[in-house]
């Protein structure tokens, strides 16, 4: 799934996106709307990742949808 289409069914991914990533709130992904690279830097505060895995994390959510 392309960038685009991800920003585009947002509000449908979103729940899909906080069952994954339970700490993150509501306002960290209606601010992400599809956005990966904010996201990414949002799960690399939240959980203490490095920016690769992060980045391995959401790329990983975007290929199994």
């Amino acid at each position: 799934m392309n960038k685009d289409i991800i920003s585009g069914k947002w509000t449908q991914l979103k729940g899909k996106a906080q069952a994954k990533w339970g700490d993150l709130t509501d306002d960290v992904f209606d601010v992400a709307e599809g956005d990966s690279k904010y996201l990414a830097g949002k799960l690399q505060e939240t959980y203490g990742w490095e920016r690769e895995r992060a980045e391995k994390e959401v790329r990983d959510f975007e290929r199994d949808l």
